[in-house]
């Protein structure tokens, strides 16, 4: 998927654009996290990191 859908889709549901980049396992639980307890905002921001970083 694009990285610019992805970070449309960031913008809203931060977890489902990570789940939808790397799929279910750390970057996820801690962007769900982080949604929740950062009330949109952290999930959102850490979501667009995972999303924009370059992976090996």
């Amino acid at each position: 998927m694009g990285n610019l859908l992805l970070s449309v889709i960031c913008l809203f549901v931060s977890p489902l654009a990570v789940y939808l980049k790397r799929g279910i396992g750390n970057d996820f639980w801690i962007n769900l996290i982080l949604y929740v307890i950062g009330v949109w905002c952290l999930g959102t921001i850490h979501g667009f990191w995972v999303i924009l970083r370059k992976e090996p």
